[in-house]
């Protein structure tokens, strides 16, 4: 195939496709050499991919409008009492429920231990973000101190406050919280880690020399894995415990440890195993110019290229990623692990369409099958060796795919995958599945959804927040929902997430795969995340979703107090099959039993609704950002990106639809909200403000139609009319 000639402005004739030639010249130019891979052979391949699953894709999303109708439908006949049997018995008829397999045990092999053995946090960032997707990538060690002393773990009141410059009473609060810990989870045969002098690698053992003169060593000597320096005063001496590694720094010319009776200037705990590349619901990427800069940073974090400048403390320094860290262990031998955490990308879903590439007729191709081929064509450099640090030392390829509806769209893209391993030049299930748990179709099918790609599952989510925009759109003719806060404390929330741990387990996840957990989405609220989040482990999940690398470092404490591989051998041991009233329950909608709620009170949910919308939109059309901390309408900072914006547009549409509120009071807090939320963005240079010209501002009017259009959107979700004013803002403004 000879090269192409551009016909019109950013396109190229390539076959009957017509190409964006900055894609076409990125892959051409940066992305195959090196892959073993020929353009020539290539791009036809891409071409008849397309033509192959395009057309079966489009008939997915067609199969899910004709259920949402059907559902919308019996609700309407069936006003009033819900009747849980009836629902359960129509969605079996219509083909919403399938029978589940009776048998399923997951075949996956291939799968690195940061997913199939070892447990602890995990962090999910925009990849096209170069800083915060390398903070990710590095998030794999964290500084304890650090964490400590910047966050409310530890008290911040009076004597114990940060200040502007070192408080060295909160210091020592910091330090004590840390031998705590380790004696805690390292403890020794007498003693305390608070009464050490001295840590020396003594006859293949640690050796702990105490104020009172006596020494002491671990209780479990199998413990010390390895140390840095010299062996009589090492630099660093490395710990493990539940499976996550400790590391202890000494540097006795450290302005911390040099205060220190032993010595030691920090504890970095083993924090992020993994992390999840975004391509999807936490960024804005609208167009091929944003497609290709989203392409381009995951290559450099697979060929280990990846670098941005950045200002600290008036400063100015590269950040790129992290090397290996090295060790000795205590017979000697020299090993080194892993700098970074392990990554995923995330791919999008079925249902957007992208102007990368566009068909015979002009119309945009499935975004989710240009991901599928390119993040993987991406990844290959990982497995060939070109870049300076391996991300699957196992040969394995890891792609999350979100929001798919049921068991065919996970089979779907279980075929998808193969057919891409096959332009790749790949062996079968080199790309690795990772399912979100996060559309109703799914939660209620999810062991026919994981035995519909059993060969590939290496991961299993739940999603709170994408789980309750489905589960208003699916029921919104059924009537009123409870105020938001409140679907929370419903029925179908509590059966979800405990569904999800307890079918993974059912099909084999136990040591082969990830089961996961949630977001916490207050990054400046720590201390009320130490006291949460414990629930995720002990819930059985052995990894929960984190909002920053801090974050990442003081969740892995949970998995240093719980031991999940124990809670899920535990379950194992007592789990049944699940039972008629947990499906009933996961199918039960958060339906308000009465509605009669003050003036004052839906002005308060609407303005709740409405400020985290608003806060997030203007954000997201204008400047282009997926996801960031936003204020809510308290002023308290929560991480949002298109998830919870479907909650709150849905919320409100729903309440539209059953006249619980009027279009009238809907627009007039509209007008309202928009002002507060321009003085919480005040300070923000590039910010465009909306009070003040609300009909020509593109993030109001968006937000508006996410609200009255909201019905009408596919699954409820916010892509289709986000992309369109943001391609719009960026056009105008061009």
């Amino acid at each position: 195939m000879t090269s192409p000639t551009t016909t019109q402005t950013g396109y190229s004739p390539l076959g009957s496709y017509q190409i964006s030639t900055e894609l076409y010249e990125f892959v051409n130019n940066d992305v195959l050499p090196g892959s073993g891979l020929d353009k020539e052979v290539f791009w036809p391949q891409v071409l008849q991919f397309i033509s192959d699953f395009a057309p079966e894709n489009r008939a997915l999303l067609s199969e899910r409008e004709q259920l949402q109708s059907r559902i919308d439908d019996w609700h309407k006949a069936h006003p009033g009492a819900f009747d849980s049997s009836a629902y359960k018995k129509f969605l079996h008829d219509i083909g919403y429920l399938v029978s589940p397999p009776d048998q399923v045990e997951l075949a996956t092999v291939g799968v690195d231990p940061e997913l199939a053995t070892l447990a602890g946090p995990q962090l999910v960032v925009p990849v096209m973000n170069a800083r915060y997707a390398l903070n990710a990538a590095n998030a794999r060690w964290g500084s304890l101190y650090d964490a400590l002393y910047g966050t409310d773990v530890i008290d911040q009141s009076d004597e114990l406050a940060p200040g502007s410059s070192y408080n060295p009473q909160r210091g020592q609060a910091v330090i004590a919280y840390g031998r705590e810990l380790l004696d805690e989870f390292c403890p020794l045969t007498h003693g305390s880690h608070a009464e050490a002098e001295s840590y020396q690698i003594h006859h293949q053992g640690l050796l702990v020399h105490l104020i009172d003169g006596s020494n002491t060593t671990l209780i479990n000597a199998e413990q010390l894995k390895g140390y840095q320096g010299d062996a009589e005063k090492p630099k660093a001496i490395l710990l493990q415990h539940n499976g996550l590694h400790i590391e202890l720094q000494f540097d006795d010319s450290h302005p911390i440890g040099r205060d220190d009776r032993a010595g030691m200037k920090d504890i970095v705990l083993e924090s992020a195993l993994t992390s999840i590349m975004d391509c999807e619901d936490s960024i804005a990427a609208v167009d091929a110019s944003d497609k290709v800069a989203v392409y381009r940073n995951w290559l450099g974090l697979m060929k280990g290229t990846l670098s941005e400048q950045v200002s600290k403390g008036g400063t100015l320094f590269t950040r790129k990623l992290n090397d290996n860290r090295h060790y000795v262990s205590p017979k000697g031998q020299g090993f080194s692990l892993s700098g970074r955490a392990l990554m995923f990308v995330r791919n999008v879903g079925h249902l957007m369409s992208s102007d990368l590439i566009l068909d015979a007729q002009g119309n945009e191709v499935p975004e989710g099958l240009l991901d599928a081929v390119f993040t993987s064509l991406i990844a290959k450099h990982d497995l060939v060796g070109n870049s300076p640090f391996r991300n699957s030392h196992q040969g394995s390829i890891y792609i999350v795919k979100p929001k798919m509806h049921g068991p065919e769209e996970v089979r779907f893209s279980n075929r998808l995958f193969s057919a891409v391993e096959a332009i790749l030049a790949l062996p079968d299930n080199t790309i690795k599945l990772g399912i979100m748990d996060e559309e109703r179709r799914t939660s209620v099918n999810l062991k026919a959804c994981i035995d519909a790609a059993k060969q590939r599952v290496v991961f299993i989510n739940t999603g709170f927040l994408d789980r309750t925009g489905d589960e208003i759109h699916t029921s919104m003719q059924a009537g009123p929902m409870v105020p938001k806060g409140d679907i929370k404390n419903s029925t179908w929330i509590k059966a979800y997430e405990l569904s999800n741990v307890e079918v993974g387990l059912d099909c084999g996840l136990h040591s082969r795969a990830q089961i996961g957990k949630g977001m916490w989405a207050m990054p400046d609220r720590m201390a009320e995340m130490m006291t949460a989040k414990v629930t995720h482990p002990q819930s059985g999940a052995n990894t929960a979703w984190v909002p920053s690398p801090t974050a990442a470092t003081l969740h892995a404490i949970h998995y240093h107090k719980v031991k999940v591989s124990s809670i899920q051998k535990a379950m194992l041991a007592n789990l049944g099959e699940q039972s008629s009233a947990r499906l009933s329950d996961l199918l039960q909608p958060p339906l308000a039993a009465q509605t009669d709620w003050s003036e004052q009170q839906l002005i308060a949910e609407l303005d709740n609704n409405i400020q985290g919308i608003l806060g997030y939109v203007v954000r997201w059309v204008e400047q282009g950002v997926g996801c960031s901390k936003v204020p809510d309408i308290n002023g308290v900072g929560l991480m949002e990106d298109r998830a919870t914006l479907r909650i709150s547009s849905q919320h409100i549409a729903n309440w539209l639809l059953h006249g619980v509120v009027s279009v009238q009071l809907v627009k007039q807090r509209f007008a309202e909200i928009a002002k507060l939320v321009d003085q919480q963005n005040q300070g923000d240079p590039s910010y465009r403000s909306m009070a003040d010209k609300l009909e020509q501002s593109h993030a109001y009017q968006a937000a508006l139609d996410l609200v009255f259009k909201g019905c009408e959107q596919p699954s409820g979700y916010t892509e289709p009319l986000l992309h369109a004013w943001r391609r719009r803002y960026k056009q105008d403004i061009a």
